[in-house]
């Protein structure tokens, strides 16, 4: 018998340069904590903003952005993929790299997201099969957008010199519609997919909890929106609320790779008639931050990302129905990309895990085991999380056992620490927990040539800078606190260099300096000659930063060591050297005091934004400088001095308008899930109308009996519509805030003669496609159009003929550079009015604040001229009167072209709609238009209206470029 020996070599096809494990993952064989907000680069077509987004979020310490694409906009009608204008992708990931920051692309194809259709495109309400599945129809409806998209994606990974390091294949793929279950066919086709058009980093999934859905993937992982969406409740928290099942149902899912949270709450959506977005930054707000997020850390996650980080506008009819124009999110870059104090919390929280690299590698010791632990004291749950690599650090995570609790505990702890177990504060006294509030202390921590061994004080930073070891730790106002220092030979003594705070000192047996403080203002003390400690409140803690310059090479950006540390100034966005000089650039909304702590050689000289400082030293050896802010008064126009011209927006009710170049409604049966109860199928999107207003033109011969009209339409929620039988107003639903369905019945003015032709048209609102978060349900189908209807006192009158429009071209729509659903289907939109460079030299003069007197629609139009130095960061607005009475109305607001705003008035909230600089040109002249839409018989106007800023800041604002707003002309077949 002879035995065939036979050698294999494995060959590992994955690439390098990211990497995983139980722990954590790697980024060319370093582990980082991966800390990542969501960023929508469809929700913010000015594409020379991602940078100034991106420097913030880099700024605040995190080192990730996560960001959808919106299959629906790239791809809307079938076959005919577009990266045009705001859709392309490029300028998105150069944006990252010029600022130095990782991508995870996030594809779909099925997105959620409060986007229409949940990202899918409206040709899919009318395509067979189901969707969210194997089935062949939609693999052959997505194949064509995974492999265009993905080959933009593939290019720009980290294999080829990019940013992107993970991509995620499908969304919260959790939910099944019965009798369907997870189609695991489907997971596998769409990853290969994914892996055909190029993709070669890992393969991401984001499970809606810990639910063990789609684990094929490379690096599964879930998410968590712990404190729900409840916004008009901001204060009320779950007494539960805080999740400790989450480490247990990882541990069920993938034990073998890191916790990963590819969405965890960082504000909340609000819908029509909700409480407005203010309310959900409460909701979600630094006490939020402080709890929940610092939870997840007693999870051992080391990827963590926050959704939204910056949420942007759902511009144009971006949205799905359960939310209006704005998408701010409650996040901690507000719309108008302000920073909230939220962005300061989550600045300090950052910048901890960015320095301490044995929190990479620990795990929590005592889940569901908190309650008392280590502090005796009930009230407060303590999770015991050490780094089981290292075998030293200990963290310590401290919150209240009743979330909902606005109490004041007190506590020692009693921590084993390498000089035994000890009861901190060993020097005495009580530590402190606010309700609301976690703390996170450390035992045998180091951070540089400094061994801690313990300290409650919670640490910003470190850094060694000049061989000394600079520390920041910080606490609530007024609260005690206790460091340990270890030492060898004789013991240090601390003293006080700076601040009014006063401290205590203790000799621990084994080698250590207890240090005893409380944290308000600022203080700085000195252990022997070579290390400065700096504790300080947690409002001064806001006050710093933590830049690096950058390197050489492609990934310069990206650098994180030689660190410097800044306090002062409302944001600071980067740092470099050159020679003996350092160059600091940021923003300012006050004058500013900064301390800079810098090594000396590349900081004999000193600049802000361009300009020298002028320095001074403190006795520790720190630079001191002033800026005084430069904040230009600007005008802004008044928009009720301009000169306003109108126009009749519904020629459709005229006597002699011709619907000929309408769309014929003449489908007899259609694929969608609600069945037609009528002969014709009167779905908008069965037609090609996917967005906007829709327009109904439905032409009968009369019997003479009969008496009114009912009509059953479907629009989702907060919509309307508007009847009229030839150019008589009948009737309105109004719309509400719950209702995306309504039934109305209107009552014909007078009898009609036997034999006699009329027409009615029904005037509807479209607000957006429903998403599909249940797979198998294909709800993002659900019709917008009419369901039934029938004539009151006639069973016998028919339709003989209905037509429909929507915007211009439908899925062929006519401009390219604002995309598929920036305009719907007035007539003022499918003949151009809202864009610059009409002639409206014919029209009336009239303002939307004197409206009209009747039902319909009119148009408005206006110019203005904007003169905004360069230097400074200017947001504004578009904001109009709360108006909850009535007569109803619905508006939009459109500027140089493109719609960035819905306003309706008696369901609300929003009243402020925030237009960025690049859609406004601030350096010339810009167009506003304004559709009016009144239901009642009254007519409607706008209360007011008015252009005002939002904040003033002077910025090194990466430059803006205006969005391509091309001009109107001429269009064809417009009718």
């Amino acid at each position: 018998m002879s035995i065939l020996l036979f050698t294999f070599t494995y060959v590992d096809t994955k690439p390098s340069q990211v990497t995983w494990d139980e722990y954590s993952f790697k980024i060319n064989g370093e582990r980082l904590m991966l800390f990542s907000g969501e960023v929508h680069p469809y929700r913010m077509p000015v594409q020379s903003l991602h940078l100034d987004v991106f420097q913030k979020i880099k700024a605040m310490g995190f080192n990730a952005i996560s960001f959808y694409v919106f299959w629906g906009i790239l791809e809307p009608k079938r076959g005919e993929i577009s990266f045009e204008g705001f859709r392309d992708l490029q300028p998105f990931f150069d944006a990252a790299m010029k600022a130095g920051i990782y991508l995870v692309a996030r594809p779909g194809p099925y997105i959620n997201a409060e986007t229409a259709g949940g990202g899918f495109p409206g040709w899919g309400t009318y395509t067979p099969g189901l969707w969210r599945t194997s089935n062949t129809t939609y693999l052959d409806a997505y194949a064509g957008y995974i492999e265009a998209v993905g080959s933009k994606i593939a290019a720009n990974q980290i294999t080829k010199g990019g940013p992107v390091i993970l991509v995620q294949s499908e969304n919260e793929y959790s939910g099944f519609q019965p009798p369907y279950t997870e189609d695991f066919d489907y997971e596998a086709k769409l990853m290969q997919s994914l892996r055909d058009a190029g993709i070669t980093v890992p393969i991401t999934t984001n499970d809606a909890w810990p639910g063990a859905h789609y684990t094929s993937v490379d690096v599964y992982g879930y998410d968590s929106y712990p404190n729900g969406f409840d916004c008009s409740h901001p204060y009320t928290w779950l007494t539960d609320a805080v999740p400790e099942w989450l480490w247990g149902g990882h541990e069920d899912a993938n034990p073998d790779d890191l916790n990963a949270v590819y969405e965890f709450q960082g504000g909340a959506f609000d819908g029509w008639g909700g409480s407005g977005y203010d309310t959900c930054a409460i909701l979600t707000g630094p006490e939020f931050e402080r709890v929940f997020y610092k939870n997840q850390f007693a999870m051992s996650t080391t990827y963590l990302n926050l959704y939204m980080i910056f949420g942007g506008t759902n511009w144009g009819g971006i949205a799905h129905p359960g939310v209006y124009t704005s998408y701010d999110y409650g996040s901690a870059i507000a719309e108008d990309r302000t920073l909230r104090e939220k962005y300061y919390e989550l600045k300090l929280q950052a910048n901890f895990l960015a320095v301490s690299p044995a929190y990479l590698t620990t795990r929590p010791m005592n889940i569901y085991s908190t309650q008392g632990s280590f502090t005796g004291n009930s009230a407060l749950k303590t999770t015991q999380v050490l780094d089981v690599v290292g075998n030293k650090t200990g963290f310590y995570v401290v919150r209240q056992t009743d979330a909902s609790t606005n109490a004041l505990q007190t506590y020692t702890l009693q921590l084993p620490t390498s000089l035994g177990t000890l009861t901190i504060p060993t020097i005495g006294g009580l530590l402190s927990l606010n309700g609301k509030d976690s703390k996170i202390h450390v035992v045998d921590y180091t951070a540089g040539s400094t061994e801690l061994v313990y300290s409650t004080g919670e640490i910003f930073t470190w850094a060694t800078i000049d061989g000394r070891d600079v520390i920041v730790l910080y606490g609530n106002a007024g609260e005690l606190h206790e460091t340990a220092f270890k030492f060898s030979g004789q013991a240090p003594v601390a003293r006080v260099l700076s601040g009014t705070g006063t401290i205590k000192q203790q000799t621990l047996s084994g080698g250590a300096l207890a240090i005893q403080y409380t944290t308000s203002g600022q203080t700085v003390f000195q252990v022997r000659n070579t290390l400065v400690y700096i504790f300080v409140d947690r409002t001064t803690a806001y006050e710093f930063w933590v830049l690096h310059p950058p390197s050489n090479g492609a990934f310069a950006q990206f650098n994180t060591k030689n660190p410097i540390i800044i306090k002062g100034g409302y944001l600071l966005r980067s740092v470099s050297t050159s020679e003996s000089t350092l160059a600091i650039t940021g923003d300012l909304n006050s004058t500013a005091s900064f301390e800079i702590i810098a090594p000396k050689a590349s900081s004999q000289k000193v600049t802000f934004n361009g300009g020298t400082l002028t320095l001074g030293r403190t006795s520790y050896g720190t630079l001191t400088a002033k800026r005084t802010v430069n904040l230009p008064s600007v005008t802004i126009p008044n928009l009720s001095t301009l000169n306003w011209k109108t126009a009749d927006s519904l020629p459709e009710i005229s006597r002699t308008y011709s619907d000929a170049k309408w769309t014929v409604a003449n489908h007899t049966s259609s694929i969608n899930p609600v069945v037609p109860l009528t002969s014709a199928v009167l779905y908008a999107g069965d037609y090609g109308y996917h967005t906007g207003n829709i327009l109904w033109r439905g032409h009968f011969a009369a019997t003479g009996a009969e008496t009114g009209f009912t009509v059953d339409v479907l629009g989702g929620s907060a919509f309307g519509y508007s009847v009229w039988l030839d150019s008589t107003f009948i009737g309105s639903w109004e719309g509400d805030a719950v209702h995306g369905e309504f039934t109305g019945t209107f009552n014909f003015p007078a009898v009609l003669a036997k034999g006699s032709a009329h027409v009615l048209t029904i005037l509807q609102d479209h607000m957006g496609y429903e998403e599909d978060w249940t797979a198998g349900s294909d709800a993002f189908k659900t019709p917008r159009g009419i369901i039934n209807y029938s004539f009151v006192g006639s069973n016998s009158t028919t339709v003989s003929t209905w037509k429909v429009t929507g915007n211009l071209g439908g899925e062929s729509y006519v401009d390219k550079t604002r995309g598929p659903l920036n305009e719907g289907g007035l007539f003022g939109e499918r003949q151009g009015w809202h864009l610059p460079g009409f002639n409206d030299a014919a029209w009336a003069t009239g303002k939307p604040t004197t409206g009209i007197s009747k039902a319909g629609v009119s148009f408005f139009r206006t110019t203005f001229n904007l003169n905004i130095p360069k230097g400074v960061d200017y947001p504004l607005a578009l904001v109009v009167t709360n108006s909850t009475t009535n007569p109803h109305f619905r508006s939009q607001l459109y500027v140089n072209g493109y719609q960035f705003g819905k306003y309706i008035n008696h369901i609300g909230p929003q009243k402020s709609f925030p237009v960025p600089q690049g859609i406004l040109n601030y350096n010339g002249v810009n167009t506003l238009a304004v559709s009016l839409w009144a239901a009642g018989a009254a007519g409607a106007k706008l209360d007011s209206l008015a252009l005002q800023l939002t904040a003033k800041v002077e910025s090194t604002l990466p430059a803006v470029v205006n969005q391509p707003s091309p001009a109107w002309t001429t269009r064809p077949g417009a009718y």
